[in-house]
């Protein structure tokens, strides 16, 4: 579904993402990526999201080399993304922004979102005054709109608790799996996880370290050393 080639982005001297190459190859799962902070993980987000152009090297979704393409067309093509700032738009009630994404990208299923993320309760509220959850809720819902291939989501539980955590994971699981939706979830949550995600990938320095079951990435010294034996 998702692959990157040596894919690299440099700033000058510093390299962010040194060759790294992923490959996420089912439909319909959740594959985790943890490091600690400057291992690049939004920087491979936004490399494979056409927010960043790589230094070097490529990334193909469905065998598709797609690397030159612009970030509107990734989205058009099937490509959505979720930033770790909740990016919803405050001026509007929560009914009024997703009916807009989904007429303009021609959502048919609104309502299985709605009801997979729990919203029906928040639709004629302002998006600013609802809870900080719902509002997390409503901005993964926004993503899943247009029945998208390839979700990327950076950091979505950032700001909740555990429980809030624990809950917005299992919507998007259910969903993942009822949409056939590969999902990339960048998450400092390690817990949430290797609980939720069918594979994940372990960064550090811009290298990739690790990719496996999350049990096999949990025990490994490697991924220990780099991010787990610190984050406790």
């Amino acid at each position: 579904m998702l692959k990157t080639e040596d894919l690299s982005v440099s700033y000058g001297n510093v390299h962010a993402l040194q060759g790294v190459n992923l490959e996420v190859r089912a439909k319909g799962v959740l594959h985790g990526i943890i490091g600690p902070n400057g291992a690049g993980k939004s920087t491979l987000m936004d490399a494979i999201t056409g927010r960043r152009k790589p230094t070097r090297g490529r990334v193909l979704v469905d065998g598709q080399d797609i690397t030159a393409r612009s970030v509107s067309w990734r989205r058009r093509f099937g490509m959505s993304r979720s930033f770790q700032r909740t990016s919803i738009f405050p001026g509007l009630t929560v009914r009024e922004q997703l009916a807009l994404v989904a007429t303009e990208l021609g959502e048919p299923d609104l309502d299985e979102i709605v009801d997979a993320f729990e919203l029906r309760a928040s639709l004629d509220l302002p998006a600013d005054s609802i809870a900080y959850g719902d509002q997390r809720r409503v901005d993964i819902a926004l993503a899943m709109i247009g029945k998208p291939n390839l979700m990327l989501l950076d950091e979505p539980a950032a700001g909740l608790s555990t429980t809030e955590t624990i809950g917005l994971f299992e919507h998007l699981v259910r969903l993942v799996r009822q949409r056939g939706v590969t999902a990339l979830v960048v998450e400092h949550d390690v817990d949430a996880v290797f609980r939720f995600c069918d594979e994940v990938t372990a960064l550090d320095l811009g290298k990739l370290i690790l990719t496996g079951k999350p049990a096999e990435v949990r025990s490994d010294a490697r991924v220990v050393t780099a991010y787990l034996g610190t984050a406790a």
